[in-house]
């Protein structure tokens, strides 16, 4: 059956779904009586949507709330362990495993180092990354004792360009870490112990950390942002819709010096040969500064911060450590005025681990660059700070995606999976993680 504008009634149906679901996962708790103006469905909408919801054990009951002269309104929610989802962020100093329940809550976390020295082809060897990916999934449904048909899917965040054919699904083009058409979603179909039901979505780092920080950090309530992730190398995503995923930018290889220092990629003069975290460090041994010995880029990044801006205001700042850190500000505020001016985003947002350790210190200096490098007009209306999710910001993301497409499924599982966890289950898993 076909409705007027060509849609289907389970079309629209799923609609509807999805517009209550959406709603309760931002405001909820809510009511059946608020749900109706938030969503803009009739009340007989939303209680027939409710009821199917709380049927299939997606929305349960969460307490009541006082009403004007009448009887108190009983409030309802996304139940919280209806559903999970597994984030990854393959990272550039270790790759981390997470699992959450439809509440985003953190039920379980594998971490796997990826080696400090070396050569970075080899620290990103596919089979490894994939080996990794095999045992840290077992490992963190393992230990939250969640059956792995319960899972809505795998996000994973990934350095590089994201291509998908209809053989290998998504097939990563990292070019900076060795991988040239990875086909990544193949793998570890073949490689990890799921069933086949369960989806993977794979996606840029920079995308995933962008997803995240507009839902639930600092992009809230932005119309337009862009969210940089600054690491080993730096990237970026742009967001012009706050409930769609962005857009990722190799930001990082941006021209900002003509026949310039060498970048990873190959290439000469990029933001990246000057502003990641590896070429920072780089540039600071060159300057002659001396990062501590068989140290990791995180380590050797808190020492660099350390000597350049002493705790102890009586020890002199390293003038090495310093000016290197200066002039990286510089190129970094030239590649912020350039997306100023590209983009005119409401927000800038600095994330990643590198970002978050530099601090709101140094990112002063970098908007005071943008702000003279950029047009007046456009800077002027762009806000620059930090993201607030923390390191853990990718993965977050990353979950993200399985759920962004369960809801716009109207938390409908395909066909061929299991129903949801029982109410029971759900109970104990849930009181499993409390204690």
């Amino acid at each position: 059956m076909h409705a007027r504008s060509g849609r289907t009634v389970r079309d629209l149906r799923r609609e509807n779904r999805t517009a209550v679901l959406r709603r309760l996962y931002f405001d909820g708790p809510m009511s059946r009586l608020t749900l109706g103006p938030a969503t803009g469905l009739s009340s007989g909408s939303v209680s027939n949507v409710v009821a199917e919801l709380v049927a299939e054990g997606l929305v349960e009951e969460a307490g009541s709330v006082d009403s004007a002269g009448g009887r108190p309104r009983t409030l309802v929610r996304i139940t919280p362990g209806s559903g999970f989802m597994i984030g990854v962020d393959i990272g550039e100093t270790r790759i981390r495993i997470e699992l959450f329940d439809l509440a985003l809550t953190e039920l379980a976390r594998a971490e796997r180092p990826l080696a400090s020295s070396g050569p970075r082809t080899a620290r990103y060897d596919v089979d490894l990354v994939v080996a990794h990916l095999r045992e840290g999934i077992a490992e963190v449904l393992r230990s939250a004792e969640v059956p792995a048909e319960f899972l809505l899917g795998v996000g994973v965040g990934v350095p590089g360009i994201v291509a998908r054919t209809p053989e290998d699904g998504a097939v990563v083009h990292g070019q900076t870490v060795g991988w040239d058409a990875v086909p990544l979603e193949r793998l570890l179909r073949e490689s990890v112990e799921l069933p086949a039901s369960v989806p993977y979505w794979i996606d840029n780092g920079a995308k995933t950390l962008g997803q995240a920080e507009m839902w639930f950090g600092a992009g809230r309530g932005a119309r337009s942002a862009v969210v940089v992730l600054f690491g080993s190398g730096v990237g970026a995503c742009v967001v012009t819709d706050p409930m769609g995923p962005g857009r990722a930018l190799e930001w990082g290889h941006l021209t900002v010096r003509v026949r310039g220092r060498r970048c990873r990629c190959g290439s000469q003069g990029c933001l990246e040969a000057y502003a990641g975290a590896e070429a920072l460090l780089e540039r600071w041994r060159e300057a002659g500064g001396r990062p501590p010995e068989g140290a990791d880029e995180e380590t050797a990044l808190t020492a660099m911060l350390a000597a350049a801006y002493p705790v102890d205001t009586a020890t002199p700042p390293d003038a090495t450590a310093l000016a290197v850190l200066e002039e990286t500000a510089e190129f970094l505020g030239a590649g912020f005025a350039d997306l100023i001016n590209l983009f005119q985003p409401e927000r800038i947002l600095v994330g990643g681990w590198a970002g978050l350790q530099l601090g709101t210190r140094f990112l002063e200096t970098v908007t005071g660059y943008a702000r003279e490098y950029a047009l007046r007009y456009p800077a002027s209306r762009t806000g620059i700070g930090l993201g607030t999710l923390g390191p853990e910001a990718v993965t977050v993301g990353a979950a993200l995606l399985p759920l962004v497409d369960f809801f716009a499924q109207g938390g409908r599982r395909p066909e061929t999976e299991p129903t949801p966890p029982s109410p029971a289950w759900q109970t104990a898993l849930r009181d499993r993680v409390s204690s």
